[in-house]
């Protein structure tokens, strides 16, 4: 909801074919079953989500804690600082570079001067893909596709490669995998530039064996995402979202998720640098103390 009058809640969510689409929607019909009704809007991401908070078209959404931290701190693509709380966080993100499995690239460096989708306008992993190519040193010919059209032009061979920001396996892309072969390039090896750069907010993880088809696990860049929303939502809201991820927690995994629930409440209150929203604060010690 914006403002303090209103009965529904405005959520973003990411775009169609992601992990997080359905995880809005789980969390969406969760809050309509205790009496919060929700619209869920699909958006081409993080950035999108904050800006839609920034601008008073949403009072919810999920953003990656990178993106948090840049719209805090009024960095570039938002200009002026956003201030931003946090109601948890939900899952892990899996920083995915796909390519087809016939391809010669063993690495990011291969891709250099080649046609790479990194992420929709919008998007955190647009500005992952930013921040990617400068810790690999490379340039690249680069697009912003919407995920559904970044797999058509990767399976078409209008791109080589495309980057992807979501939870394992994200639909869009095990549909590819069921029609041909692709694979994932690991990107672990960055990690050090990254993390010297941005902090902690880049981690270590693992995408599981034979997520997306036959294939060894790939040692990627986790970031974590977050439900966050400005000071201005009202306490309540902010109470039963947070009451709502504990409670409702089994109902809140996609089938398609792979190992990435975080939906407990240590991993919930660990929004690092965002603090939690104060009604967030006291859902939590009502219901663990």
């Amino acid at each position: 909801m914006h403002g303090r009058h209103r009965t529904c809640t405005d959520a973003g969510r990411g775009e169609p074919g992601g992990f997080y689409v359905e995880f809005g929607a789980l969390l969406a019909d969760a809050l309509r079953a205790v009496g919060r009704p929700v619209t869920v809007v699909s958006t081409g991401g993080s950035v999108q989500n904050i800006e839609q908070l920034r601008d008073g078209g949403a009072v919810l959404g999920l953003a990656l804690t990178d993106v948090a931290l840049t719209a805090r701190d009024g960095e570039d693509p938002f200009g002026t600082p956003v201030p931003l709380q946090a109601i948890g966080r939900v899952y892990e993100n899996y920083m995915q570079l796909v390519v087809r499995a016939e391809d010669p690239a063993t690495g990011t460096a291969d891709l250099a001067g080649r046609p790479v989708s990194l992420g929709a306008v919008g998007s955190g992993a647009a500005v992952f893909g930013d921040r990617l190519l400068v810790a690999a040193g490379i340039a690249a010919d680069v697009t912003r596709r919407p995920l559904r059209e970044a797999v058509a032009a990767l399976e078409s061979g209008s791109a080589d490669a495309l980057l992807w920001s979501g939870g394992v396996p994200t639909p869009a892309l095990a549909e590819l995998a069921a029609r041909r072969p692709v694979r994932l390039l690991p990107l672990a090896e960055h990690l050090p530039q990254l993390r010297s750069r941005y902090g902690g907010v880049y981690g270590p993880v693992t995408v599981p064996a034979d997520a997306y088809g036959p294939a060894a696990p790939v040692p990627t860049v986790g970031v974590a995402n977050l439900i966050v929303c400005t000071p201005d939502l009202p306490a309540a809201t902010a109470s039963a979202v947070a009451h709502t991820l504990v409670t409702a927690a089994p109902a809140l995994v996609p089938e398609s998720a792979l190992g990435t629930q975080y939906l407990d409440q240590r991993s919930l209150i660990g929004t690092g640098e965002i603090p939690l929203h104060p009604g967030a604060v006291a859902a939590y010690r009502a219901l663990h103390g």
